[in-house]
């Protein structure tokens, strides 16, 4: 065994979302010191919310990102409906999917094509991937404009959108704006096919590990903005128990809290999704899956890309369905009263799980607001994977290369750094 003694930094990493570090130490041939440092400042939203009417959250939290926004509204939504005893009826519930299928296939594009396939295929970055394979770069490019489409025709606009209220959304899109979306999807359906053989073609690495995946699920349809929480591990509850499942806390290397499983990390996102649901996706989606190759459940985390190009072909072929009879609301949103309580909201963003808890007073104001986004569930997996695979690769390799390794382990999960820093516990000792 190699004696081999080497500090690795990584002052900043590239190619995701916010701002994050690794700091990485081999001593005597084993890794010591391994700490992904979150040192992006706390953006204190939940904070800010207190006090507020329940009527400004939808718009408020839809700034915490600008490339899941749609997952931040209808968390919130659910769970502030969920007090004031609205029930979403069946062109809600549509409307909220379409709106959901259009962050997916914009977030997911944007990942698999501009932030993951360089690393794969062996460049630095999207712009020298774009030199030698223009066509894989127009087609991403495409495919999340259409995604960006989808969420401004009910949210007025595609960043931070404004659309969505609490009992529904501020307006119908007419008749003639959803044909016309609906024809410029249709010819994408080649393209999203196309990409999942791709992303199935690429020289993952075969890298196995042992992993408890947490999804939403058992919706009678593949989880977007419904479901009961569950892992592969057996958990099946209501999103309500979370908070007596899984537990946060302050490391002190990361400005967002790291949330664990019964005090072991756990995954979410597209595997975890897909490894929990796949028997729930479209008939062509499924088929599709079929001719990767590879069979779901799966253990590799590499495998991620290629869950997220099927959620890309599954959310564009639920956007075509749920708009080929789409006809407008009369009436868009309901009313409600106040009322005051707790209530709890759980969908399925992106990158995973984003759970919600608010509680109201009387007059329908914040009185307090949690948010568990997925990027802090998924920091403490992301670490564990980091240290299981660097192993595996073999630490007497070239520093360069196994700053590239740990790199792409890291952006394979997609984080959204700036999500994840919502929130910072904050101890003051008084003498």
């Amino acid at each position: 065994m190699s004696e081999r003694s080497l500090n690795i930094n990584i002052p900043v990493l590239t190619r995701v979302e916010g701002e994050g570090a690794l700091d990485l130490s081999i001593e005597n041939g084993k890794i010591g010191e391994l700490r992904l440092r979150i040192f992006e400042p706390p953006r204190l939203f939940e904070k800010f919310l207190e006090g507020r009417s329940h009527m400004e959250v939808p718009d408020m939290v839809a700034r915490i990102c600008g490339i899941c926004p749609v997952a931040y509204q209808m968390s919130a939504v659910q769970a502030l409906e969920s007090i004031l005893g609205l029930e979403p009826g069946p062109w809600l519930t549509d409307m909220r999917r379409l709106f959901y299928c259009g962050e997916w296939i914009e977030s997911h594009s944007l990942h698999i094509h501009l932030l993951a396939a360089p690393d794969f295929l062996g460049f630095s970055n999207a712009i020298d991937l774009a030199g030698k394979h223009p066509d894989i770069v127009r087609r991403g490019l495409r495919l999340q404009e259409a995604g960006n489409a989808i969420v401004r025709l009910l949210g007025g606009r595609s960043v931070h959108p404004v659309g969505a209220r609490v009992g529904g959304f501020w307006r119908s899109p007419t008749k003639a704006d959803a044909t016309r979306l609906l024809e410029e999807l249709k010819t994408l359906l080649p393209q999203a096919e196309a990409l999942v053989r791709w992303t199935a073609s690429l020289p993952l690495p075969d890298e196995k590990q042992d992993f408890e995946s947490v999804a939403l699920g058992k919706a009678g349809e593949y989880p977007m903005n419904h479901g009961r929480i569950i892992s592969s591990k057996g958990l099946d509850i209501d999103i309500a128990g979370f908070e007596k499942e899984f537990s946060e806390s302050q490391v002190p290397h990361s400005t967002a809290l790291h949330c664990h499983h019964n005090g072991q990390d756990y995954l979410v996102g597209p595997l975890a999704r897909m490894n929990l649901n796949h028997d729930t996706l479209p008939d062509s989606t499924h088929k599709l899956a079929e001719e990767t190759g590879i069979c779901f459940p799966s253990a590799n985390l590499f495998h991620s890309i290629v869950a997220r190009a099927l959620e890309l072909h599954l959310a564009l072929t639920e956007a075509i369905r749920l708009l080929q009879n789409y006809k407008p609301a009369d009436t868009p949103y309901q009313q409600a009263t106040h009322r005051a309580g707790i209530g709890f909201g759980a969908t399925e963003a992106p990158r995973g799980i984003l759970w919600h808890r608010y509680e109201l007073d009387e007059t329908g104001s914040i009185v307090s607001a949690r948010i568990v986004p997925p990027t802090s569930q998924n920091q403490a997996r992301i670490e564990a994977d980091l240290r299981t695979a660097l192993n595996n690769f073999g630490l007497d390799k070239p520093e360069a290369d196994l700053r590239q390794h740990a790199e792409t382990i890291i952006r394979n999960y997609d984080p959204c750094i700036s999500c994840a820093t919502h929130f910072l516990k904050l101890k003051i000792k008084q003498t």
